[in-house]
């Protein structure tokens, strides 16, 4: 081999290595297994279960990727997981089933809902220190806060409502009513917007964040799926504003809906029952957990096409990927 190939060889070589060294991993909370999977990106391939506490559902991640914090629902306790080592670190004072939570942009303060105690409680994940306990209403689940730090926002899944919390004191001030059975928030990147599923009512409801009043409702329809199926959970906003991606529970779809127009663009057949969904970080694939099917949906976002259905545990239901 002459030196030009030669060098053009090692250079590949070290392209695809530093590429493969990169590549985002995805993480997907195995409710009925007390399990996560790991998800290689690259291959989109299964590469690792990892056991962590009892019923794990919601996940987020730390700011700077490095944490992944699990709520153990049935363990009342939320887990911090190093992704270097992939151990359990610490477990936070999460109060009561705690069931999904955010992370204040300071990268400090955890928002979770506990569904039993119809509460918030506030975490410092720092110092290990419940800040706050907040009342809200009954069955808390959902939990957002706004990319500009200044609203927390609870789902309380029997009272229907949105429940608003000023994250500089750490109090309720507003609720607003919406559709039966709130189960998941989203905010836009400028903060501007809130996007509420409701699982029951079968609809999603966009939110003016300054008023703090509905400004649309969404209703959706599958031809040949039952009305009753079609229960809306997780939500998904593309970074550039052009997309919502809906999950639509055991209706088996994810509802892709303008951003802008809140028109409903199209419907992807996923698996059955689907739960959460999260984007890679470049936004051109979004994975979707199926929990019934025990896989996670492949969906190619410029093409708006499922592309690949990944074999999970038992019951997935929340996913974050890490670049």
């Amino acid at each position: 081999m002459n030196r030009t190939l030669l060098a053009t060889a090692i250079a590949c070589g070290l392209a695809w290595t530093n590429a493969s060294a990169l590549a985002a991993t995805a993480y997907v909370s195995n409710e009925k297994d007390d399990t996560i999977s790991v998800i290689d990106l690259d291959t989109l391939e299964r590469v690792e279960t990892l056991e962590v506490g009892q019923r794990p559902r919601g996940l987020t991640l730390s700011h700077d990727n490095k944490l992944l914090y699990i709520c153990a629902s049935d363990s009342d306790t939320v887990q911090v997981m190093d992704l270097a080592t992939r151990g359990i670190i610490k477990q936070l004072p999460s109060g009561a089933d705690p069931e999904q939570f955010a992370l204040h942009p300071n990268n400090k303060w955890l928002y979770i809902s506990n569904e039993d105690d119809a509460l918030v409680t506030v975490v410092d994940v720092d110092n290990e220190q419940v800040l706050a306990q907040i009342d809200v209403g009954v069955e808390p689940e959902g939990m957002a806060v706004s990319p500009d730090g200044k609203w927390a926002i609870n789902t309380s899944e029997t009272t229907n409502m949105l429940h608003w919390i000023d994250t500089t004191n750490n109090t309720l001030i507003d609720n607003t009513l919406v559709d039966q059975r709130p189960r998941h928030v989203e905010f836009s990147r400028d903060s501007k917007t809130l996007w509420a599923s409701s699982e029951i009512g079968g609809t999603v409801s966009i939110v003016d964040v300054d008023q703090r009043k509905i400004i649309k409702t969404i209703d959706f329809e599958i031809k040949g799926v039952h009305r009753d199926k079609v229960q809306p959970v997780g939500i998904r906003l593309t970074a550039d504003g052009k997309y919502a991606f809906v999950a639509l529970g055991p209706a088996n779809h994810i509802a892709v809906v303008d951003a802008k127009t809140f028109e409903v663009l199209d419907y992807l057949l996923v698996g059955r029952r689907v739960w959460h969904m999260a984007f890679t970080p470049d936004e051109s694939r979004l994975l979707a957990t199926n929990g019934v099917s025990g896989d996670v949906s492949v969906i190619d976002v410029n093409a708006l096409k499922v592309v690949k259905s990944i074999k999970v545990g038992r019951y997935p239901w929340g996913v974050v990927v890490a670049p």
